[in-house]
């Protein structure tokens, strides 16, 4: 199988820095991936993106090395494996709560005897190579979302689920169940209390701490012990590389307010 850059930045002790994709547009994700990130995520449950749009959006990303994953809409078997056989090479599962909502996402992302994945990889197959059965257990990358106080309070339940590859937080959500507002970053004690909590979990467990955010964030998380970290967005880019290039021609065009989240 093509090298999973990924992993292969894990195992170097580094993390994987990565972009957020939510037009439904093969060339803009091919565009996105010829940046240099390690991983583009394929939105499926906030973006506009429908599944015959995601296949297309793999087919853009295939021509470059970049790992594929994709955050389907629900911890549903189904479309977990629908995003595996398209090409995806990694599923972000949202809304993992429990010990027993973390073995369902791990039974989605798995081969019998590890799982309950049907076999069927048509386009993985085609994309990945004939190896790719015998390598596809060990390959895909199963993260579940860590991202209410709920999920917090069961990080460790959660994450001694056999299987669970990382994590990835969703501050946004993870802040409105603290009381927060959505955003990617608080100064409040009880948000800094639960991604330092989240991380130290993950230590204990051997399962990677990765973060949605932005390029803002994305040191602070680094430092923090975050190795799958997000630090763009396809459709936050082109709206601000969209303002800039106005506000130099007509200068008193005002920055249009942005959610804090992106």
């Amino acid at each position: 199988m093509r090298e999973n850059l990924v992993r292969k930045r894990w195992a170097a002790g580094e993390p994987a820095l990565g972009a957020w994709l939510t037009i439904p547009n093969s060339f803009s994700a091919e565009t996105m991936a010829h940046a240099g990130f390690d991983w583009v995520c394929i939105d499926m449950q906030h973006g506009v993106i429908e599944y015959a749009q995601a296949v297309l959006m793999l087919q853009g990303l295939s021509s470059t090395d970049v790992t594929p994953l994709i955050r389907v809409p629900w911890n549903e078997p189904g479309i977990i494996g629908k995003s595996l056989d398209a090409g995806a090479r990694g599923i972000i599962i949202p809304m993992v709560n429990s010990p027993e909502e973390a073995r369902a996402a791990v039974a989605a992302c798995r081969y019998a005897p590890l799982g309950k994945r049907s076999y069927g990889p048509l386009r993985a197959n085609t994309h990945y190579g004939p190896d790719y059965f015998a390598n596809a257990n060990a390959d895909i990358i199963c993260l579940v979302m860590i991202e209410t106080r709920q999920a917090v309070e069961q990080v460790d339940a959660i994450l001694s689920t056999p299987g669970i590859d990382a994590v990835y937080v969703g501050p946004a959500d993870l802040s409105l169940t603290l009381g927060l507002s959505p955003a990617a970053d608080h100064p409040e004690a009880i948000f800094k209390d639960a991604l330092t909590r989240i991380v130290d979990s993950c230590r204990r467990h051997s399962v990677v701490p990765g973060t949605a955010g932005n390029a803002a964030v994305a040191p602070k998380r680094i430092e923090q012990g975050f190795r799958l970290v997000e630090v763009a967005n396809d459709s936050r880019l082109l709206s601000a590389g969209a303002e800039q290039a106005l506000r130099q021609v007509r200068p008193s065009v005002a920055p249009e307010k942005k959610s804090a989240y992106l």
